[in-house]
């Protein structure tokens, strides 16, 4: 049974007049994370996507980008945005219950904020609206302004980057932390973790960014440290 498939019977489980937020309780207990996921990727999309006032091509196809969307499928993708877009339920709503139910998986929750800012970015533009709407969502999920700031330069061509941010080391910390923190930060990037924290398939490639950062951050550190230190 595809995922889609799977989505479509997490949304017959509403009652009449459920909105989509209810799906999130339903699933609470759920051992399956990827629908869950998924779901709550869509749904915090759909509500973004009323942030900066329209929804655009751009931000449709990325939707494709992280699930890789089948033809066939589209229907079930179209009617979870649809019943978000609809729903009167804030998204402010959607996160708290998104948030109890991964509850202190903060790792999940980091791929799902990774998720939203990949969409976010699909026109070429970080609206500050859309701004506004992630950093709520952190903090809803418990993130605080710096872990935020360093998820964003992932993706924000012109936000501020600290390669020390990036890899949350101090930058007092011997080249030797540095370097664990770099190994640490690339398991956890690595695609059998992703998949083990219930990202589906389909949303693998999302921690590309995070990988692209967290080395360039690494090659830059090292690139300092051998100006400024003897060898």
């Amino acid at each position: 049974m595809s995922i889609w498939s799977r989505i479509a019977d997490a949304l017959s489980a509403l009652t009449s007049g459920e909105g989509l937020s209810a799906v999130f309780e339903k699933l609470r207990a759920s051992p399956d994370r990827t629908v869950a996921f998924t779901i709550a990727v869509i749904a915090l999309g759909a509500k973004m996507a009323k942030a900066d006032g329209h929804v655009t091509r751009d931000e449709v196809t990325a939707f494709r980008e992280v699930f890789h969307i089948a033809a066939e499928d589209e229907p079930q993708a179209a009617k979870v945005f649809n019943l978000a877009r609809q729903d009167i339920a804030g998204f402010d709503d959607y996160a708290r219950r998104i948030k109890a139910m991964y509850g202190d998986d903060d790792a999940a929750l980091c791929d799902l904020i990774e998720g939203l800012f990949h969409i976010a970015m699909a026109d070429g533009e970080y609206h500050p609206n859309e701004n506004i709407f992630l950093e709520e969502v952190a903090s809803i999920f418990g993130f605080d302004h710096r872990r935020f700031t360093r998820i964003r330069a992932q993706f924000v061509p012109d936000a501020e980057r600290d390669p020390y941010d990036v890899l949350a080391v101090s930058p007092d910390a011997d080249l030797a932390t540095i370097r664990a923190a770099w190994r640490k930060r690339v398991r956890e990037s690595h695609p059998d973790q992703i998949r083990a924290r219930g990202v589906p398939e389909e949303a693998v490639k999302m921690a590309e960014a995070r990988m692209v950062a967290v080395n360039l951050a690494w090659e830059q550190i090292n690139e300092m440290r051998k100006t400024v230190e003897p060898a």
